[in-house]
């Protein structure tokens, strides 16, 4: 093993292993969550009609996201064990299966944005304008991922190592491009045609392109631990077996997250409400998950540098340093989210007047997303708190191995106890229905809890 393991993963102190691994994935996420919100601004001031065409086509997108980012957490966990029981061999096959699979991932997705856009879009509105924007934005993204599969499973190959920087520079650089083109593109400044949503998509792609030819710059250039080579490959049974056993609940638990979102614009949708509440609580909705994103985003890059800590000290079978990792983690985690909970209390009138129209015409909208909005963020916060500890149980159990407890997880979180009780509270009243957001995350942390202590009867205890 090389001294940069052997000191990273199983010998250095851990807080500062820790702090060093995640700091550089929490500042990269916080880079793109200010994207994901600049990019919502934009939008927003270009029309609230772009702007819904944005959230409603945001779950497929998310389904593109689960796909890249659950096949590679799949290789990032199978690497880092590797790694761990010192099979250097098996290490390499995965990161080179995980860079075929993206490929595969990309062309599955080039079908579904040729095929699936338009029809996905008109379930939720017959708005032609919305219709059409959503369906431009939705066909770009989707047919032009290859840029963020192949950028993301990089990262996560880089990231099984140790190696937290050129992953933080990737997304940096991708996040960077996006928020200097988007209101190029948008409004059409300078030389630039006015693209509107269109502008917003392919700026999105541009900038995991840029992402993309960073990372393959790195990974085949610069030495690594990690070797990947083409050279008589072929898929092996028990390497897609291996990845996907952590990559597979992984994509579950984010598809399961699109059609929650899916679900709740439905709710809102079918709720007998006029169409100009309609139009804003899906907006509010839709603006809740770019804002969450700052808060969120920090906790999941503190997940990329506990999860290969835990992953590699569990195939090296050190019990006490993977506990060690697992309890700061959560320890961090909750003190983003105390402050990302104050934040929606505080100041939610605020947040939403980031997205409002520039245009004087639309002072009744944005009047009207104000209105419905602030409750909307303060009772969804309520939920941060309990999410924060379930997101690093959900991290144990993917780096051990065992992504099917995450996913069980995200079940019964999303679609066994969120929706329903979103749909029965909506029959009450349209506030009271955001309330199933803090009663499903609770439930949801128990279910962690029971799995966590079935793991450590049957698995952790024979650890040394």
């Amino acid at each position: 093993m090389s001294e940069l393991s052997q000191n990273k993963m199983g010998v250095k102190p851990m807080l500062p292993l820790l702090l060093g691994m995640s700091l550089p994935a929490m500042f990269s996420m916080m880079i793109q969550a200010l994207y994901n919100v600049v990019d919502s601004i934009f939008v927003a001031r270009y029309s609230p009609d772009a702007l819904q065409a944005v959230s409603l086509a945001y779950p497929l997108q998310m389904i593109l996201i689960s796909f890249g980012v659950g096949t590679a957490v799949g290789v990032n966990s199978l690497i880092a064990r590797r790694l761990g029981a010192k099979n250097y061999h098996e290490a390499n096959t995965a990161a080179t299966t995980g860079l075929v699979l993206a490929v595969f991932n990309w062309l599955v997705f080039l079908l579904l944005g040729l095929t699936v856009s338009r029809p996905f879009i008109s379930m939720f509105t017959a708005d032609t304008d919305v219709i059409n924007d959503g369906t431009s934005y939705l066909t770009i993204v989707m047919c032009v991922s290859f840029g963020m599969m192949i950028s993301c499973m990089g990262e996560k190959i880089l990231q099984s190592t140790g190696n937290m920087i050129f992953p933080m520079l990737t997304q940096t650089l991708g996040a960077v491009v996006n928020i200097i083109f988007d209101p190029l593109l948008i409004f059409g400044i300078g030389f630039f045609p006015r693209m509107g949503v269109t502008g917003a998509a392919i700026a999105t792609v541009f900038g995991q392109i840029c992402s993309m030819t960073f990372i393959l710059i790195v990974l085949f250039v610069r030495k690594h631990e990690i070797k990947i080579t083409f050279k008589g490959f072929r898929l092996q049974k028990p390497v897609l077996k291996n990845i996907y056993a952590v990559g597979f609940p992984a994509i579950i638990m984010q598809c399961i997250g699109s059609v929650m979102v899916s679900g709740i614009n439905a709710i809102i949708s079918l709720a007998k409400i006029s169409a100009a509440y309609t139009a804003a609580y899906i907006n509010a909705f839709g603006i809740y998950f770019k804002l969450q994103s700052f808060v969120f985003m920090p906790v999941f890059g503190l997940n990329q540098g506990v999860s290969p800590i835990i992953g590699y000290n569990y195939g090296a079978r050190d019990k006490k340093r993977m506990y060690s990792a697992f309890r700061l983690g959560i320890i961090i985690a909750a003190a983003i989210m105390a402050a990302g909970t104050l934040l929606f209390q505080l100041a939610p009138g605020w947040l939403l007047s980031l997205f409002e129209s520039g245009d004087a015409s639309n002072a009744a909208s944005n009047a009207l997303l104000a209105e419905v909005g602030v409750p909307v963020l303060r009772i969804i916060s309520l939920s941060f708190m309990f999410a924060a500890v379930g997101i690093m149980f959900a991290t144990l159990f993917q780096a051990v191995g065992k992504g099917f407890y995450s996913m069980a997880m995200s079940v019964m979180r999303q679609l066994v106890v969120l929706l329903p009780v979103a749909f029965l509270l909506s029959k009450i009243n349209m506030v009271a229905m955001w309330y199933a957001f803090p009663i499903a995350e609770i439930f949801c942390l128990g279910v962690a809890v029971v799995f966590f202590l079935k793991l450590r009867k049957k698995e952790f205890s024979k650890l040394s």
